[in-house]
Formats: structure tokens, C-alpha cells, sequence
């Protein structure tokens, strides 16, 4: 079974030994209803074994081949060495089970035992031939795959690229203005908004919570520029959920959305608590008793359904604004 390329994965082993035991049980009851002197039980356990073997043996020298072999040598041999190990699945399954089998009592064994190594050959020509049907199935299947999460990624790409420009535009106003008034300030903005896209262009579109929180205390910063060091970020502990995965400018988006909906001229102070299976963002500014889910609420709900991370739901709580990222 040659395996060019191609990463064939424990449960797809699983099912390629299934498969293979119910192909030779099938084979022996062929043979079990064609001949009287192989209406045996022995006949359908040998075959059974047999197919169980070989198998075995694909995996075990398959891997040899593809860990150990193939990245060593010339690409243009890969095809050769793949059919020699994949010959040898079948030869040397079948003698090994042959031999094992010899030791008991099975009337096959005296029929076909003449003529095992001719067998032996066979059956390592037709394992070549099952294991190219089946890599054409398995590269299918990933390749399949590989299309399905390519075009997840540019769903994401797409997704992603909605939310920069509207912050940048504004952060970009806020250093125009800010570049006659207070140039030290002006320069400090415009490190924060170096360091914010640094982060940004990560072309990773799940980040850990820490990198998550460290672009929001810097987006924080850019926009107390603007707001004049109004807006107030208290975020509790969350060094056992650091590691956790979530999408990129998810937690940002919220705090965003808290400073353009709820700020009213005064200090508003947004908290941010970590919990096992949620992410709280509070703001203690303006009320919204109707919620609509406009391009940066509705492109934070997609993501987290199409990476399968959570969901975004919200409700006001103590009188405060809260939205939550249930995590899955």
C-alpha cells in the first residue's frame, strides 16, 4: 500500500483493518461453499487471520517506509519503494500466517501448502493493487479537506480584514489631531499602534488568551488618546485560562463596541473576567435595551461558530451592559 505523500492516520488504519478482516471472511466463505474438504471452521479463521495480517503488517512496514525511507531518498524512487513495501505487506503477511497456522490443524493448510509461495506472490501483487485503490480514496478524502479548510480560511481572512480599517481610521484621526496639540502624546500613540498591528498580523487566526488580552490593554491605550485616558480596563486573573484558544480581536471587538455604544463623556470603566467556559466583558456606560448585531458583533458570532470555539450572547446585568462568549 504505497503512501506517497500521504499521512494515513490511526482511524484510518482501523478502518483499513476492518475492512481487510471482513474481506477475507468473505473470501473464505467462497471457499468454504465451493469446496466440501474446506467446510471447515478452520478455513474461515485462517482467512480471517490472514487478512487481520496483512494489515498489520501494511502498517508496520508502511510506517518504516514513510518515517524512516522515503524523506531520505529521491522523490522520483517513492513510487518504486512504496510498491516493494507494499508487495511485501501481502508476501510476508500471508507466509508468516501460513507458518503460525502450520503448527495446528487445518485442512486449508494441506491443500494450498504445494503451492504457498506461488500464493505468497499473488497476494503481495494484489495487496499493491488494494492499497493504490485505497491511497486514491484516503488522498481524496484529504484533499477534500484541504479544500474545506482553505476556503474556512478566507471566510476567516475575509472576516478579519472587516474590522482593521475601522479602527485604524480612527486611531489615525486621533494622532492627526493630536500631532499639534501634544506630540509626545502623538508618538506614543503611534508606538502603541505599531505594537497593536505587530500582533495583528498574525496570520493565526486562533491566538491564546494572553496575546488576545495584551492587544486589547494596547488598543486601550491607543484609544485613551482620543478619549483622554477616560476609559478604565480592570481585568481580573486569568493566568489558568492563558493558554486558552480563542479567535483573534474577539475580546477587542467587545471592548471596542463597549467605548462607541457606551461611552458618555464621562470616565466608563469596562471589566473583563475569565471564566472556565466564558468570557465576560462589562461596561458600566450607556444601556442598550435593544442589541443589534451590526458588521463587528455579527463577524465576531461567525467566526466563533465557523472555528467552532463558542457562541456570543448578552444581557444586562446590575444595571450594566454584559456580553458573553460562551465557550465551547
Amino acid at each position: 500500500m504505497q503512501t506517497v505523500e500521504l499521512k494515513i492516520t490511526p482511524k484510518d488504519w482501523i478502518y483499513i483493518t476492518i475492512i481487510g478482516a471482513f474481506f477475507g471472511f468473505f473470501i473464505s466463505l467462497c471457499f468454504y461453499f465451493i469446496s466440501y474438504d474446506l467446510q471447515n471452521i478452520s478455513t474461515i479463521i485462517f482467512s480471517t487471520a490472514t487478512a487481520i495480517f496483512i494489515s498489520l503488517f501494511a502498517f508496520f512496514l508502511i510506517t518504516i517506509s514513510n518515517k524512516f525511507i522515503l524523506p531520505k531518498v529521491n522523490k522520483k524512487f517513492w513510487y518504486l519503494i512504496s510498491f516493494v513495501f507494499s508487495f511485501l505487506s501481502g508476501f510476508l503477511a500471508f507466509s508468516f500466517s501460513f507458518i503460525l497456522f502450520s503448527f495446528g490443524d487445518f485442512k486449508i493448510l494441506n491443500i494450498i501448502s504445494p503451492f504457498w509461495i506461488y500464493i505468497s506472490i499473488t497476494i503481495g501483487f494484489l495487496t499493491f493493487l488494494v492499497g493504490l485503490i485505497l491511497h486514491q480514496f484516503i488522498s481524496m478524502k484529504y484533499k477534500n479537506e484541504e479544500i474545506k479548510t482553505q476556503v474556512l480560511e478566507t471566510k476567516l481572512r475575509a472576516l478579519e480584514n472587516e474590522l482593521n480599517p475601522h479602527f485604524l481610521f480612527n486611531a489615525l484621526n486621533s494622532i492627526s489631531e493630536l500631532i499639534y496639540q501634544d506630540q509626545k502624546k502623538a508618538e506614543k500613540a503611534v508606538i502603541e499602534i505599531s505594537k497593536f498591528l505587530r500582533n495583528a498580523i498574525n496570520k493565526e487566526s486562533l491566538i491564546s488568551l494572553e496575546t488576545e488580552l495584551s492587544m486589547v490593554k494596547t488598543y486601550v491605550n491607543i484609544e485613551n488618546v482620543r478619549f483622554d485616558e477616560k476609559i478604565i480596563l480592570n481585568i481580573e486573573d486569568f493566568s489558568e485560562f492563558k493558554n486558552i484558544k480563542i479567535p483573534k480581536f474577539s475580546i477587542q471587538l467587545l471592548v471596542e463596541n463597549a467605548i462607541k455604544h457606551g461611552f458618555l463623556g464621562k470616565t466608563l470603566n469596562i471589566n473583563i473576567k475569565i471564566l472556565k467556559d466564558k468570557i465576560l466583558v462589562q461596561n458600566d456606560g450607556k444601556i442598550a435595551t435593544i442589541v443589534k448585531f451590526g458588521t463587528g458583533l455579527s463577524n465576531l458570532q461567525k467566526r466563533l461558530e465557523l472555528q467552532k470555539v463558542g457562541n456570543l450572547t448578552f444581557e444586562i446585568l446590575d444595571e450594566k451592559m454584559l456580553f458573553i462568549i460562551e465557550l465551547k
